[in-house]
């Protein structure tokens, strides 16, 4: 994690996601990219896309400079390596393209959530970068304060195919000297004895070194009911999932828990890429 990638609209939930990633980069000896997205109106793309310079580009972006100027003051970046960027280009799309440019480590993003019809046609930034990253992405809901991760949740399914993310959620957990809490959640559609659930489960972390972990089976009406109801059982500081990537009609008849998870969860969420 030496690298973040830290997406700010000068919100108050991006301010405190900005805190959240000063706090990592310091413990890790990172450094920051902070990201403006300028979305401009649609006759000012067009004079960027034919080279024309206009008065109203040059106001935007003086705007923007100024702000993240600002940003930059705030006493949570003392001492610490920061980058600002100013691109011209949609949020999502930005994001995604200046996180591979900079090799990031780790995407910290604040996030409102959505509900109802909102969260059906239009979602968030923050869904559209969990569904699509090849890298973790950590979302932050609320000001934090002192960031510290004692309780790390990660409920899986412990499939074969989760062993790849699942090394850097091990990383992730062994940085914050966190104990994993490993939960798979039973529900009606998908339910397995006890004694099978713990053999999957022993057998999938067998070839891994955590620090600090145990093992739990949670039995609930559906997995995301089951991952918060457990999360706020044993008060756990963060919720760790790990996410398909799903597009199009697949994602819109299946669904994501990822992110569900990140709309509807108070606690941070940090989602790894299969």
């Amino acid at each position: 994690m030496k690298k973040i990638l830290v997406p700010t609209d000068f919100s108050d939930h991006a301010k405190y996601a900005l805190r959240v990633a000063a706090q990592i980069a310091r413990k890790n000896g990172g450094e920051i990219f902070l990201l403006h997205m300028l979305e401009l109106p649609h006759q000012a793309g067009d004079a960027i896309g034919s080279g024309h310079d206009l008065p109203e580009i040059m106001l935007f972006k003086n705007a923007a400079i100024n702000r993240l100027e600002d940003l930059m003051d705030d006493e949570c970046l003392e001492g610490l390596k920061v980058s600002e960027i100013i691109q011209f280009e949609l949020a999502f799309e930005g994001i995604m393209n200046i996180s591979k440019k900079n090799d990031v480590d780790l995407i910290v993003m604040g996030s409102h959530g959505a509900s109802g019809f909102k969260e059906m046609f239009i979602g968030s930034n923050a869904e559209k970068v969990v569904r699509n990253s090849d890298i973790p992405v950590l979302i932050i809901k609320k000001e934090a304060g002192d960031f510290e991760v004692n309780k790390f949740v990660f409920a899986s399914d412990f499939s074969e195919e989760i062993k790849k993310p699942f090394s850097k959620v091990v990383e992730f957990a062994n940085k914050f000297d966190a104990e994993l809490f490993l939960v798979m959640i039973n529900t009606p559609s998908s339910f397995k004895p006890t004694h099978v659930a713990q053999e999957i489960m022993k057998d999938f972390i067998a070839s891994f070194s955590i620090n600090k972990y145990s093992t739990h089976i949670y039995n609930d009406v559906n997995v995301e009911s089951g991952v918060l109801n457990f999360t706020n059982h044993i008060d756990a500081d963060l919720i760790g999932m790990s996410t398909h990537g799903r597009k199009g009609l697949a994602h819109f008849f299946n669904g994501s828990i990822s992110e569900d998870l990140v709309n509807h969860a108070v606690k941070p969420v940090v989602t790894f890429k299969i």
